[in-house]
């Protein structure tokens, strides 16, 4: 995939996940504020970039705080020879042109049975995509979940090709947040 210019390096300590989920071979790092800042959005961002000299492609989750943080799978951490309480090295670059995310299968659903919504929807950019998707799974429960898909159709449907009222960023309306860390 190719990258822009912009390259940000910096240490970090990695950390565990106090709530990891099922897996729990995970760890996480939380970028510096001024890494951050170099990225080209508050929100999702997807980069290449280096831990400890091994190459990756991930993306960025915002931390509600203006940066992102970055989860580690077990597999990076193995590759670069990194355990949780490490201080890491990494080297970041936003991708030039992002990934086309991957459609929910009850979003998709959805959109399949709005033809006039998933026209719009076809017509949108990358990032637009990204948002919308990012503002439905971000709901904390499957009833508001079940909502915002209904919404995002109707939306769609009547031509709005940005989902409104989402601070993708976390900031504003602190729907974001990295993981809380392990006590260690």
């Amino acid at each position: 995939m190719t990258t822009i210019e912009v390259k940000c390096r910096f240490e970090a300590k990695l950390l565990r996940p106090a709530k990891p989920g099922n897996d729990k071979s995970w760890a996480f790092v939380v970028l510096p504020r001024d890494a951050s800042e170099q990225l080209p959005r508050r929100g999702r961002t997807t980069v290449e970039g280096t831990l400890n000299g091994h190459p990756f492609q991930a993306t960025l989750e915002p931390d509600g705080q203006l940066s992102h943080w970055l989860q580690v799978s077990r597999e990076l951490l193995e590759a670069a020879g990194s355990v949780v309480g490490d201080i890491v090295t990494l080297e970041l670059t936003p991708v030039k042109k992002e990934p086309e995310p991957d459609i929910p299968a009850d979003f998709k659903e959805a959109l399949a049975a709005a033809p006039e919504a998933h026209k719009v929807w076809n017509n949108t950019t990358t990032l637009a995509r990204l948002d919308w998707i990012h503002w439905i799974t971000s709901a904390k429960q499957l009833k508001t979940r079940a909502k915002r898909i209904d919404d995002a159709c109707d939306m769609l449907a009547s031509g709005k090709k940005k989902v409104c009222c989402f601070d993708p960023s976390g900031y504003y309306s602190k729907a974001f947040r990295a993981p809380e860390a392990e006590n260690s």
